[in-house]
């Protein structure tokens, strides 16, 4: 299961309701993981909000230099430190090796921890792999923005699942034969060549991808296919559209649509719009299935069941 949670959801200036952009994505496996997109002002102070540790949290992956995208891992770091974290940090970014040295040498604390810097190419049409484990992997391509910046995916593992009636009608019995053809795809068994695909049905992973601040691009739309959620650049209505770094909530619609995503998530929303009413009207104009994202919202995923979006609590 992915539980995707909203700690940030405004462009550049922060209201009274909205933080800085950060999402935080939990992956319930055998192992609990949690990781950050990107990581605004404040970001901590909403993940104690949230009820998700910070110190739960071993990869972060930066979209571009933005002070509004990246300003919260000064006191984060420092927090995770207090905290005496011992577990290596890892840190994604355009450019991670530069700016997270920055950072690490501002101030006079010195770290009880690793962190680790890795850099994301950032020009070109390539989707790139740039972190695995054994149940899923992260992606990124270069985003279109006013300076170096990616879009991130995270792309769950297809399962196989043993069929039992594909079994009986092969005369073949479970065992741990089973273990050793899942790995390996194939396996010799009575004699005989039995290949995965005989005896089990492939379950297709969970997918969800972050554009970050993009205008329109064919990198995201590619990097989205098939995506269960988009979360999307949504920063203006159409017509109010008034720089060219952002998508406006339409643009994110047609990218949803070409790319057959189930969700669209708009996010990065400009202050100026204390209603969202008429960005979530516009967007469904071109691609229904649309949700404007909101501090603190959650959305849950898990295979073969309906995406869940959680309403914000209001606070008493």
């Amino acid at each position: 299961m992915i539980v995707i949670t909203f700690l940030g959801t405004v462009s550049g200036i922060p209201s009274l309701t909205r933080n800085h952009p950060a999402i935080a994505i939990e992956y319930f496996s055998k192992r609990y993981e949690v990781m950050l997109w990107d990581c605004g002002e404040g970001t901590q102070k909403q993940l104690m909000r949230s009820g998700i540790s910070f110190m739960d949290i071993d990869n972060i992956f930066i979209t571009h230099w933005h002070a509004d995208h990246f300003a919260g891992l000064i006191p984060l770091i420092q927090t995770m430190n207090l905290e005496k974290r011992r577990r290596k940090l890892r840190i994604f970014a355009p450019e991670a090796e530069r700016f997270v040295s920055n950072i690490l040498d501002m101030g006079y604390f010195g770290l009880r921890f690793p962190v680790e810097a890795i850099n994301v190419p950032f020009d070109g049409e390539e989707i790139t792999k740039i972190y695995e484990t054994r149940d899923y992997e992260i992606l990124s391509t270069p985003a279109w923005h006013s300076v170096p910046t990616v879009a991130y995916c995270l792309k769950e593992k297809d399962r196989w699942s043993i069929d039992e009636e594909k079994l009986k009608q092969l005369g073949l019995k479970r065992g741990r034969w089973l273990e050793v053809l899942k790995r390996k795809g194939e396996y010799v068994k009575n004699g005989k060549v039995v290949r995965l695909e005989d005896v089990a049905v492939k379950k297709p992973g969970l997918k969800v991808v972050y554009s970050g601040d993009t205008r329109p691009c064919k990198n995201i739309e590619r990097l989205a296919k098939d995506a269960d959620v988009l979360i999307h650049d949504g920063t203006f209505l159409e017509e109010e559209e008034q720089d060219k770094a952002h998508a406006n909530v339409k643009d994110a619609a047609r990218i949803a649509k070409r790319a057959n995503v189930k969700l669209l998530v708009l996010t990065h929303i400009s202050r100026r719009y204390q209603d969202t009413k008429e960005l979530e009207e516009q967007a469904k104009q071109i691609f229904t299935n649309v949700v404007v994202a909101k501090d603190l919202m959650k959305i849950k995923l898990k295979y073969g069941e309906p995406i869940k979006v959680e309403a914000v609590q209001e606070e008493p």
